[in-house]
């Protein structure tokens, strides 16, 4: 069984699937300049699409790691958009951590491990 890959770029690739399981690089808001709020839930959107590409979707994920830039600060606004995410399935595995992320203007990146049924 080989490894699919989608989004293929010169360093890595957004999506790898291998046999049942998906896996999602680190994601992130394409617009910056949006608040906590906005950057997370455009990033939200962006896993919901990559899922569904890969042949799966928000209920199946087996884990998430959330890197926020300014812990303190924004994780109770990260925590509402969140809760609204995922209001409709069981609450899912995630790590939620502080990271010095790779642009000062990037608040939110998330990694995403999920089941293909």
């Amino acid at each position: 069984m080989s490894v699919q890959r989608l989004h293929v770029q010169k360093r890595f690739s957004e999506v790898a699937i291998f046999g049942h399981f998906v896996h999602l690089a680190g994601q992130l808001a394409e617009d910056t300049s949006l608040d906590i709020r906005g950057q997370s839930q455009q990033t939200f959107d962006i896993i919901d699409r990559l899922l569904a590409e890969a042949g799966t979707d928000k209920s199946h994920i087996m884990s998430v790691t959330i890197y926020l830039q300014d812990i303190e600060k924004d994780y109770a606004a990260f925590n509402e958009v969140w809760d609204a995410w995922v209001s409709d399935i069981q609450a899912l595995p995630r790590t939620c951590v502080e990271a010095k992320l790779y642009h000062p203007d990037v608040l939110v990146e998330l990694t995403v491990i999920a089941a293909k049924p």
